[in-house]
């Protein structure tokens, strides 16, 4: 059985067997832990055999192509699905080490991921819809989470507004398939050129849409802050970090790789729409005293960053959308767990966070600004150049906010949390703690040694350049 299969079909079971478990039993967790960790080895594996090779391919079920489940694994595809299951485990160990509350949440955590895992890697459009589907139902419920009224008004926010994207998306399926008669991405990037231009657009404005309500880009950003504000810390990371994802990964798919005309015609409508959800989310940001609600505005701001380079497009654009995709949800999925605890630690862990978010050296936040510098010069684009010194010094502003409301004052309110009530002011348990000190290692990291990281946005933008899912 191929790595590929594998990645999907591992979660898949875990998740189905432990729904007839209460998961609030440490060994259901640990079980469910360990699902998570078969999954991020098989997309490790994969990755090993699909970036010097560029792309794996296989039909499910033995069907000829165009009939079976098409599965495709190339370099952008892996590195989202890694991104994502990196952030779920993550998220699942905190919630494991920190008790779980609800018998159902670490199977539909798994089976999110199994969901997110599907869609990252598969050739199909319609199979993309129902990957997506899968992984948002289980989405639903995790945020209503805790069972208190503010993860229920979450839930029914998220559910009202993310079914209205999958509608969306669902009709934008359908009319590419009333006009290419395909819906496997090589052929329909083949035949979207051929199809009649104002049909293309409104297809084209239509995914865009669907994707950038998921990503939670301005206007579409209405629902983001009270759900992420809303929610328990590790389900705000999983939202942020890696179900938000889809959008990312679907903007540069679907635009870049299937619709690139269509992408470059519009390309100045995304840069303004981009350029005001990051002075938007930036402002509302610093407006904010709730660390939670700071956290969600400033999420809209940097999605923003991601359809800018979209827009600028070209190699160099696109490796930074990628880029700025990846260290966006690391830095958020930072933010969402640490600031739920407390301890030296933990406020050092915060502090990376804050510090990448904000684009500031040596965390790996730096490396997403200075490819979008690097695109606006070598654009000539002054606008852009204005737009990141702006957009930077209002991040640095908002994440010495969250820093110094979090670990500096004396009442401080853990990010997740009732803020009437707050948390007191104790360390945590070595362990939870253990899990952002990790991921804040891993962001130093990366933010110290740049060169693997880079090329591997390089490659991934490089399966889109040209238009083509290759």
């Amino acid at each position: 059985m191929t790595a590929l299969a594998l990645a999907l079909l591992l979660p898949w079971v875990v998740g189905v067997v432990l729904l007839l478990a209460d998961g609030r039993r440490k060994l259901v967790g640990w079980a469910a832990v360990a699902g998570l960790l078969a999954n991020l080895g098989a997309l490790i594996w994969l990755a090993v055999r699909v970036l010097p090779d560029g792309e794996q391919t296989i039909v499910t079920g033995g069907w000829t192509d165009g009939v079976g489940i098409v599965l495709r694994a190339d370099a952008l595809g892996v590195v989202f699905a890694l991104l994502s299951s990196l952030v779920v485990l993550a998220a699942l160990v905190h919630e494991v080490l920190e008790g779980v509350r609800s018998r159902t949440f670490p199977a539909l955590v798994v089976l999110l991921a199994t969901g997110l895992t599907g869609l990252f890697l598969t050739g199909d459009v319609f199979n993309f819809y129902v990957f997506f589907e899968l992984a948002m139902i289980a989405a639903y419920v995790l945020t209503a989470y805790g069972d208190d009224r503010h993860q229920l008004g979450a839930a029914l926010i998220f559910a009202v507004v993310n079914l209205v994207g999958s509608f969306l998306f669902l009709i934008a399926v359908a009319a590419t398939y009333h006009v290419t008669g395909t819906l496997e991405m090589s052929e329909v990037a083949a035949r979207m050129a051929d199809v009649e231009p104002n049909a293309a657009i409104l297809i084209a404005v239509t995914f865009f849409v669907a994707f950038g309500t998921k990503l939670g880009l301005f206007p579409f950003h209405f629902w983001l802050p009270a759900v992420y504000a809303g929610t328990r810390p590790a389900v705000a990371a999983i939202l942020s970090g890696a179900l938000a994802n889809i959008g990312a990964y679907g903007l540069l798919r679907f635009g870049a790789g299937l619709l690139p005309n269509e992408l470059e015609l519009g390309s100045t409508v995304l840069i303004v729409i981009g350029s005001s959800s990051v002075i938007y989310g930036a402002l509302l940001a610093v407006s904010r005293r709730d660390p939670a609600e700071m956290l969600a505005y400033s999420a809209i701001g940097q999605a923003g960053y991601v359809l800018v380079a979209l827009g600028v497009g070209g190699p160099i654009g696109l490796a930074a959308a990628v880029l700025y995709a990846i260290l966006n949800a690391l830095s958020k999925a930072l933010l969402f767990l640490s600031g739920a605890l407390r301890g030296a630690l933990v406020a050092a862990a915060f502090a990376v966070g804050a510090l990448s978010l904000a684009g500031m050296p040596p965390a790996a936040g730096f490396l997403g600004k200075l490819q979008l510098f690097r695109t606006g010069v070598e654009e000539g684009s002054v606008a852009l150049i204005v737009l990141l010194f702006c957009g930077g010094a209002l991040s640095f502003v908002y994440a010495f906010q969250l820093y110094q409301h979090e670990f500096w004052r004396g009442d401080r309110v853990a990010v997740g949390t009732d803020s009437e009530k707050g948390v007191p002011a104790e360390p945590s348990g070595v362990a939870v703690r253990a899990v952002s000190v990790v991921l804040a290692l891993l962001v130093l990291g990366l933010g110290i040694w740049p060169e693997p990281l880079l090329s591997l946005s390089a490659d991934a933008a490089a399966v889109l350049h040209g238009g083509a899912v290759r």
